[in-house]
């Protein structure tokens, strides 16, 4: 029998996605009390300007009427779409409880970012509709329309989950702060902002998920994280003139596409070390060149 004469020839080992759960449950462990240690446990009710609300005709005051909105068209539908992702919590619980199981340091983490993600929709939705921002029937039929349609994603294996969610977590947090850069109201600048600090946090866990699964599986690791980068799309709403909400938030600089490469994927793949990596496979290696030009 041939003996691999590099170690390129030699065959990575292949974990099953309820190994690589148990390989990683000390760094989940790990990585979930540090996310506990570090978060702030923020009071949504705190971001909300309360004195300026008053009730809809159906207790006797106002429906909403376009000119009562204060807010601009861009930092409307901005907070609109992170609503809409933030209320889809039921499907996106379910695709990680689907991949991570029901047990120790995973279970734990879901249920800790569904609530962190539930609070997010909570202040969200009271300042849209309190402030009367946007038309809240209009919003409440988006919301059951997205809810209906649901989150679905194919079919994936583990190492495919974390680095998905690690480049979703941190898109959500550049989505956040360039919102929160916009400044024309403050109360908006807040929110987005304490929002992108529960995102960055959360981008943090699954990352240092990646980072401890590369040197356990690093073939799968690095072929979970090019397939992931392959396939990314951002959430989209789509709007009633027929464009989605992708197109015009790029055009607000609040979220572009064209330059998610430079905002989302290469700062992970610097963290992830992933042009020094060495001692893949074949498959894997070309992977890994692929994203060493991203970089």
């Amino acid at each position: 029998m041939r003996m691999p004469t590099d170690i390129n020839d030699a065959q990575p080992r292949e974990f099953t996605d309820s190994q690589l759960l148990k390989e990683l449950e000390a760094a989940a462990q790990e990585n979930l009390d540090r996310h506990i240690a570090a978060a702030d446990d923020w009071q949504a009710h705190d971001f909300v300007p309360w004195d300026s609300g008053r009730n809809f005709a159906f207790m006797g005051g106002e429906d909403w009427s376009a000119e009562q909105s204060q807010l601009s068209d861009v930092e409307a539908l901005a907070l609109t779409v992170s609503v809409l992702i933030a209320d889809n919590m039921p499907s996106h619980h379910r695709e990680l409880a689907q991949a991570f199981g029901l047990t120790g340091p995973w279970w734990t983490w879901v249920g800790r970012w569904t609530a962190e993600e539930n609070r997010q929709s909570i202040v969200l939705r009271n300042y849209l509709v309190l402030t009367r921002a946007v038309d809240p029937v209009a919003l409440e039929r988006d919301r059951m329309e997205h809810m209906v349609r649901g989150f679905d994603l194919p079919p994936l294996h583990l190492a495919d989950m974390l680095a998905h969610s690690a480049f979703e977590e941190a898109a959500a947090a550049v989505r956040h702060r360039n919102t929160a850069r916009l400044g024309s109201d403050p109360v908006v600048a807040a929110i987005t902002d304490r929002i992108a600090q529960d995102d960055e946090l959360q981008a943090t866990f699954y990352s240092n998920l990646v980072a401890a699964s590369l040197d356990i599986a690093p073939d799968q690791t690095v072929l979970a994280v090019a397939s992931a980068i392959d396939s990314f799309e951002v959430p989209r709403v789509d709007l009633l003139d027929g464009s989605d909400s992708t197109a015009r938030l790029a055009e607000a600089g609040i979220y572009d596409p064209a330059r998610q490469n430079e905002d989302v994927f290469a700062p992970l793949l610097r963290d992830w070390k992933i042009a020094e990596r060495t001692g893949l496979g074949a498959e894997a290696e070309k992977a890994r060149q692929k994203l060493a030009a991203l970089i």
